[in-house]
């Protein structure tokens, strides 16, 4: 991957994650469901003929029509097999089963769904707000004399902001000789007066060549190519001994500058997420499936180029579904872009971004009580 970029910011499915117990419990009673798992009795599919049959837990045939006709819809696939199907139709986990490959799979309520989705929009809403406050702290952080850590953590967050580059895995370096943003070794820069130029081998193999222009950042990180040590960035402590910085800095420094629990993967996922709002935008409206389908692809290719990754990673892991669903529906045209504020440091996709979150949720929340 080969990027020039100047000193400015860039430009589904049924099966949910669930973080824990308490974080499922606490969504299904917000959905007004049970808490349910396949270790409770359930409904077990045998297969019969060329179709299934049904078993409630005592053994018993099902036959009731409505159960039957909510089966149908949780389109369980023929293929899975050890298929477990809640025996509640308010049970927030609807079904499970493992897929051809051995992997586990999960069918959720579509109530449970919808909850998790909205704390979907509510965490990158969240973070959209608290840029303008960790875009100040790194204003003022990167003015500080000297080496410090709070300059060298500011420096990489700029850098983050700039390139889209990973925030790079200690164990990635060490194991496969892929490198991120942390993990740079001084060979991987070049400084040539107000330009840098990264050159290195990130994740999956994938050789990266990124330029940045920026006179400030272009003397911080000559200064900390000069310091001992094989890895770019460090800073000096109180004492003057150089100290890398991994990512585990950078994402306390995420947390500390916003006041909330965000780390580089959200910071990667709202720039996914900005550029391809903008893109889709400008691309226009779709006539027809046939190039709807056609300008999403390109669109991803894109947003994928520029944050390195591969199509099928981008939009599974960075790209907000918001995006993708609002283009389909055509409501991303029926938004302003609303006026940037004084203060409120957001570029135009940026803000683009946050309004269609922001309306997005409150459909969400409302289709959730009228559905409760």
């Amino acid at each position: 991957m080969s990027i020039s970029r100047a000193a400015c910011p860039l430009p589904t499915a049924s099966a949910v994650t669930v973080s824990a117990p308490a974080a499922a419990l606490h969504d299904a009673r917000a959905a007004g469901l049970v808490h349910s798992t396949d270790r409770q009795p359930g409904i077990r599919r045998v297969r019969a003929g060329r179709g299934f049959r049904y078993r409630r837990p005592d053994g018993s045939v099902l036959r009731d029509r409505n159960e039957l006709s909510r089966i149908r819809r949780l389109a369980v696939p023929p293929a899975w097999r050890d298929v477990w199907i809640c025996a509640s139709a308010r049970g927030h986990l609807q079904a499970t089963g493992r897929d051809a490959r051995g992997r586990k799979q999960y069918r959720y309520h579509p109530r449970f769904r919808a909850v998790r989705d909205a704390s979907k929009y509510a965490r990158m809403i969240a973070f959209g707000e608290a840029l303008p406050r960790l875009r100040q702290r790194v204003r003022r952080d990167l003015a500080l004399e000297g080496l410090p850590r709070e300059k060298v953590l500011a420096t990489l967050v700029q850098l983050l902001r700039i390139t889209a580059m990973r925030v790079g895995n200690v164990e990635y370096a060490r194991e496969n000789h892929s490198y991120g943003l942390t993990t740079l070794r001084t060979k991987h820069v070049d400084v040539d007066g107000p330009r840098l130029e990264f050159h290195f081998r990130g994740k999956s193999g994938k050789d990266h060549v990124i330029g940045v222009t920026d006179p400030r950042l272009a003397r911080i990180v000559r200064r900390c190519q000069e310091l001992p040590g094989q890895e770019l960035f460090a800073y000096l402590d109180e004492s003057g001994a150089t100290q890398p910085v991994e990512s585990a800095d950078v994402n306390g420094y995420l947390r500390e500058a916003t006041g909330d629990d965000f780390s580089a993967k959200d910071f990667r996922t709202w720039q996914g997420s900005a550029i391809a709002v903008g893109l889709l935008r400008a691309d226009g409206r779709a006539r027809g499936e046939r190039e709807a389908k056609r300008k999403l692809k390109s669109v991803i290719e894109r947003v994928a180029k520029a944050l390195g990754n591969t199509p099928a990673v981008c939009r599974a892991s960075y790209l907000h579904p918001a995006a993708v669903e609002s283009f389909a529906d055509g409501s991303l045209f029926q938004l302003r872009v609303p006026r940037a504020r004084a203060r409120q440091d957001l570029d135009a996709d940026e803000r683009l971004l946050l309004a269609l979150l922001r309306r997005r949720e409150r459909h969400e929340r409302s289709s959730l009580r009228h559905a409760a």
